[in-house]
């Protein structure tokens, strides 16, 4: 097949979703055309069969605000044309679907379906604020197909959108074969000299996602036990985190890395996998981490409760609740196999439930789906 696939090219997890989910299927044989302003953060693995289409918005004084939903039509009407592509997949539904749709509209009278994947915060967050509800609503309502990253996204949007329509659960997925444990010592070393637990947290440091908690959870923990944290991302909230680590004199003991394009690479190293999100649609940092033979300390939030067992590869406490993660924690880092039992238990889950050979069928069966029903005389095939 030759799909168009457009996400945010950010450190967002829908991002990081698109670009993995492009190239498994140019893995596997299928063409991909990325539309966006960027180049996707994690699109670093060149392919013959991956190609990248920037969309350039004209600024005009007239505008307050570059018309990118229009740049953005317009490209994926011309890259559809110029590759015929068979169906365009859009990641989070403002405003990519909506130009999606426009995009559908110029194409006619061929034939260009569209997919549309909802993340979250293009529901809970954007989808939600009055202004947007309505063409959220209608984009979602338009879409050839919809699919959603977890059974609660796909309920919640159903609930506060009031859609009628069918909408498919295809969760996130991640690359066992690539995210698995290390045994590098001299890496491990260069964050914990003297063999001091490593605690982790990834995300783009939005306040959502409550990085002060990982900071303050870890302070609790190094009260009782010598331990190091890393911390992976960048974005707002990062200025005050590095306030709070000063503040309680943890800079020998607190490492930030920005964004890493590799993290499977850092994430193999540590011993626990902190995510004290006050929303996760579904927790996409922690199944990676997971995948790692690292157990998790995540909230009860969203869909993390799909992807975290509590008590058996990892554990699930109330946001804010600083004081229960940091228990949960030392429960685990204080065992005397420092909870490698849970970590091989939490490998073992995301291997039965998330790999990517098992999620990327799924959506090779979707695309079929979609283009059976769109055009019912056409062949699918790669």
């Amino acid at each position: 097949m030759r799909i168009g696939i457009t996400c945010y090219p950010t450190y967002g997890g829908s991002g990081v979703v698109a670009t993995e989910l492009g190239i498994e299927l140019a893995a596997r044989g299928h063409e991909i055309h990325f539309i966006s302003y960027a180049m996707p953060i994690r699109l670093n693995n060149a392919s013959e069969r991956i190609s990248f289409h920037e969309v350039e918005v004209t600024t005009y004084p007239l505008f307050d605000h570059p018309p990118y939903a229009l740049a953005l039509a317009t490209k994926m009407a011309e890259v559809a044309e110029s590759a015929s592509l068979d169906l365009l997949h859009v990641h989070y539904a403002i405003p990519h679907s909506v130009s999606a749709l426009l995009a559908r509209m110029m194409a006619a009278p061929r034939k260009l379906p569209f997919i549309t994947t909802l993340h979250g915060t293009d529901i809970t967050l954007v989808g939600s604020d009055r202004s947007y509800l309505p063409i959220t609503r209608f984009s979602i309502e338009q879409s050839d197909g919809v699919t959603a990253i977890s059974n609660y996204l796909r309920e919640r949007t159903i609930r506060e959108f009031e859609i009628k329509r069918s909408i498919d659960v295809i969760p996130n997925f991640v690359n066992c074969d690539l995210y698995k444990r290390s045994n590098d010592a001299k890496a491990r070393a260069k964050f914990a000299p003297n063999g001091e637990p490593i605690l982790m947290h990834l995300s783009n440091f939005r306040p959502v996602k409550r990085v002060t908690d990982a900071i303050e959870i870890f302070a609790l923990v190094r009260e009782k036990i010598p331990a190091k944290l890393v911390m992976i991302g960048d974005g707002p909230d990062r200025g005050a985190a590095e306030y709070v680590v000063r503040k309680k004199k943890l800079s020998k003991d607190v490492f930030f890395l920005g964004k890493q394009l590799t993290v499977q690479d850092k994430l193999g190293l540590a011993d626990l996998f902190l995510l004290p999100s006050d929303e996760e649609s579904f927790g996409l940092a922690a199944l990676e981490a997971m995948a790692c033979e690292v157990p998790v300390v995540a909230t009860h939030v969203g869909g993390v409760p799909e992807v975290v067992t509590h008590g058996v590869d990892g554990y699930l406490f109330e946001p804010r609740d600083v004081p229960n993660a940091a228990k949960y924690a030392l429960e685990i880092l204080t065992r005397p196999d420092r909870g490698r039992m849970m970590g091989e238990m939490a490998r073992v889950n995301a291997r039965r439930r998330y790999c990517s050979n098992d999620i990327i069928p799924q959506y090779e069966a979707y695309y079929d789906k979609v283009l059976t029903s769109v055009r019912p005389t056409v062949a699918v095939g790669k």
